[in-house]
């Protein structure tokens, strides 16, 4: 009899262990960032302004190649893209916080970022350039020629990683596009951005015709930057190898005039 009551209880806490284990398993989060990210039927995009890859429309729409791609791959996972402006110094902080999903806004592969971030594979090619006002250029051709000017920089950007390099005098700035206002208003001397930007952004028909860019400090490519050990990663991969294959990258990157820096995919 008491072998059988021991039994009995022995089931019955089996039972309620069971019972328990299956609510916290319930009540866990995705241990993938794939299944966490289409649980919540969201893609949370970290950017920041950043023409010709994010910037938004004369009707508020976030649009430009990267942001024209992350609709495209939340649109392959089955989810909704949500753009959120982010400090770009603190882009590991807000991905580790989980307040985005991604860093995708034509950042550069430093080593650094590889080790912090669990990245894609390259998709564009870049430069780091150096921009001044048009009627100033011929003075700043190279790169002793521009040691004693006062610059504007992105914080925590591969901007700012070059003016350390040269042991330039610079001022950080919230994002590149603030770089290029300081510039114009004369506040500082010149700006280190994206190649990409500077195509997009200064001389004729753009929003300062008076800026060129001049001085090229660092080859460097693009890649997106996930939490660190994210299947996001391997997943956007195959997403642009299967784009680039179809043509869809190709096409993209000629809407915003900058094809020829564009990554052949694996």
């Amino acid at each position: 009899m008491k072998k059988m009551i021991s039994l009995a209880l022995a089931l019955a806490m089996g039972l309620s262990l069971a019972a328990c284990s299956g609510k916290d398993a319930k009540n866990t989060e995705p241990t993938s960032d794939l299944a966490y990210v289409q649980d919540k039927g969201t893609l949370v995009v970290g950017i920041t302004e950043f023409e010709p890859m994010d910037y938004q429309d004369e009707n508020g729409n976030w649009v430009g190649f990267d942001a024209d791609m992350a609709t495209l791959f939340a649109e392959s996972l089955g989810v909704d893209v949500e753009f959120q402006l982010i400090d770009w110094d603190s882009k590991i902080m807000e991905l580790d916080g989980k307040t985005i999903d991604v860093a995708w806004n034509g950042m550069t592969l430093t080593e650094d970022v590889k080790e912090a971030m669990e990245c894609s594979n390259p998709y564009f090619n870049n430069a780091q350039v150096v921009v001044v006002k048009a009627d100033q250029a011929d003075k700043y051709q190279t790169v002793d020629s521009i040691k004693d000017l006062s610059f504007s920089v992105e914080s925590g950007s591969a901007g700012m990683e070059q003016a350390d390099a040269y042991s330039l005098n610079y001022t950080p700035a919230k994002s590149q596009a603030n770089t290029l206002l300081e510039v114009a208003s004369g506040t500082s001397d010149a700006a280190i951005i994206d190649y990409l930007m500077a195509v997009a952004s200064t001389g004729e028909g753009t929003s300062y015709e008076n800026l060129t860019y001049t001085v090229s400090l660092a080859d460097e490519q693009y890649g997106v930057g996930f939490r660190k050990g994210s299947d996001l990663a391997e997943k956007l991969n195959e997403f642009f190898a299967e784009k680039y294959a179809d043509g869809t990258m190709q096409k993209v990157a000629e809407k915003y005039g900058i094809a020829e820096k564009l990554v052949e995919q694996p």
